[in-house]
């Protein structure tokens, strides 16, 4: 029971036998509570450390145990004491931290951040997801790698527990992908928002509609980011961000054929990449599928169109109003 207030049972037990039996000496305390007489002379002496115990006026050499009402209430108003010392001392680290990250990111706000390597941005990441208070928002471009979705999952489950909302707009390749497609079903399943897409916006994740993580190198994501924090530049991403939103597909919901034309939404923005110039490459990059899924999907498009050539196609899809 007194082992709450610091003592040891052992001390404690030598405690409460003095209480009972004041008139009884070392050896008559080390019978009673069937321990050595060195044991009682220790926690003598660790009772004597905490003032429970003091020397007896009647019997000169002994000691007298003091009453619970006075030694146990000043042992707790110590112990309160201290706690209020320690606590002291916590709210003087704690707002030396504040006061730490607060020049911090003032510096930041006045001298920009560039974050180079990953373990800069996921650092970063973390920090946002954890002072996410509404939502947050990204655009995964590309087919997502397990290693990076197996690192997303703790943040994204912290933060769906704590009832930030996240709408996450991903490819419509990662559809055909059994981890990807298994991690945007797990993101829905615990109350997050996915959509896809045949193309979305370049990577980007935006917390709170007050900053933002970019990419320094679209083309090399890994390299480095840009945390944004500027009014006019967020405002601009929303922007973009939002019209993906409105178009892209809900996961679980099918994609349907074009009712007049037949076409996917995949195989309209392929027709239209390359109606531009871009090569099967470029244009695979865009779409997150790989050369030969081009390939494949103009020949089946070649096919429905009756035309002998690339060339053709893109004459005849003009003409039919498909481009």
């Amino acid at each position: 029971m007194l082992e709450a207030l610091g003592l040891t049972a052992r001390a404690g037990q030598v405690y409460q036998a003095m209480l009972a039996r004041p008139d009884d000496d070392i050896d008559a305390i080390s019978a009673h509570c069937r321990i050595s007489p060195g044991d009682v002379h220790d926690s003598l002496d660790e009772l004597g450390a905490l003032l429970l115990v003091r020397a007896s006026a009647e019997h000169p050499g002994r000691m007298r145990a003091v009453d619970p009402s006075i030694g146990l209430a000043d042992m707790v108003a110590r112990q309160e004491a201290d706690l209020a010392a320690r606590q002291a001392a916590l709210a003087a680290s704690r707002a030396a931290v504040t006061r730490m990250v607060a020049d911090r990111a003032e510096h930041r706000a006045s001298h920009g951040e560039r974050l180079l390597g990953m373990d800069a941005i996921q650092h970063r990441l973390d920090q946002m997801g954890r002072a996410a208070t509404h939502e947050v928002l990204s655009s995964q471009p590309g087919v997502q790698r397990p290693e990076d979705l197996d690192a997303a999952r703790p943040a994204d489950a912290e933060a769906l527990t704590r009832g930030i909302a996240i709408r996450t707009l991903y490819q419509d390749s990662n559809r055909h992908h059994p981890h990807a497609a298994h991690y945007a079903h797990w993101l829905l399943g615990h109350g997050g928002e996915v959509r896809t897409a045949p193309t979305i916006p370049q990577r980007v994740v935006i917390v709170d509609r007050s900053q933002a993580l970019v990419p320094i190198d679209p083309d090399e994501t890994r390299k480095g980011a840009l945390h944004v924090t500027e009014p006019g530049i967020l405002n601009a991403l929303l922007d973009l961000y939002e019209q993906a939103w409105n178009t892209a597909v809900p996961l679980g919901a099918t994609t349907p054929d074009d009712p007049t034309t037949g076409l996917t939404s995949t195989e309209r923005e392929l027709l239209r990449l390359l109606g531009t110039g871009l090569t099967d490459d470029t244009a695979g990059q865009r779409l997150g599928i790989s050369a030969r899924t081009v390939g494949r999907h103009m020949a089946s498009i070649m096919e429905r169109l009756g035309a002998s050539s690339r060339f053709e196609a893109g004459i005849k899809a003009a003409q039919k109003g498909w481009l």
